[in-house]
């Protein structure tokens, strides 16, 4: 049975296009896989704390070395992590917002990335050592920026691809609903996106 993490980083909830499409994705693929666990991670709901030097002191201190106040430091970030490590297929929804990703999302990135456990160097340079995952990016945005005069203005899916790719995530596929808030386009913005799944 595959096991799916859903990770939603809107603020609309309930309104969201990207929680919306997400959810569109795991519909497709539980048509193709039958049955499936989904873990569903809502960062607006339950968000990770942003990082301090607690949280950077903790990352680097070797496992011996960790007092208790270490280890509450990592809670979040051994959890996400850990939720990472479970799932064959990652969704994550990515509304964006101000040409780039919401805080919460990039505070989740910031906690799953870790040296000696997600990535590692080597003498060759950075190995990811996430690997055998697929992931799917659920992203959504108000204009159109796959093409166009703004196409240099979308910050979310070529940075969501560098740094999943840096952990070793490589197969990664983009779900986009675009024009959601233009006249004449957000019409069938979402449902335009939704016939593009290609699972």
């Amino acid at each position: 049975m595959k096991k799916v993490l859903h990770i939603m980083s809107s603020v609309r909830q309930d309104a969201s296009f990207s929680i919306q499409l997400g959810h569109a994705i795991i519909d497709k693929l539980e048509a193709q896989y039958g049955e499936i666990s989904v873990t569903e991670l809502d960062l607006n709901k339950t968000p990770l704390p942003y990082l301090d030097a607690r949280h950077i002191q903790a990352f680097y201190t070797p496992v011996e070395h960790l007092t208790s106040e270490d280890r509450n430091a990592l809670h979040h970030s051994d959890k996400a992590i850990e939720d990472l490590m479970a799932a064959d297929i990652i969704v994550i929804g990515a509304p964006l917002y101000n040409f780039g990703i919401h805080s919460s999302l990039k505070s989740w990135i910031d906690h799953i990335c870790r040296a000696g456990i997600t990535f590692r160097y080597t003498e060759q340079g950075p190995e990811g050592l996430v690997k055998g995952k697929k992931v799917y990016i659920a992203m959504t945005a108000g204009g159109v920026y796959s093409s166009g005069p703004y196409q240099a203005y979308d910050f979310v899916s070529p940075y969501l691809k560098a740094v999943l790719g840096f952990l070793g995530m490589t197969d990664v596929s983009l779900v986009s609903a675009e024009g959601v808030k233009m006249p004449g386009v957000a019409e069938h913005a979402l449902e335009k996106a939704i016939d593009s799944i290609a699972i």
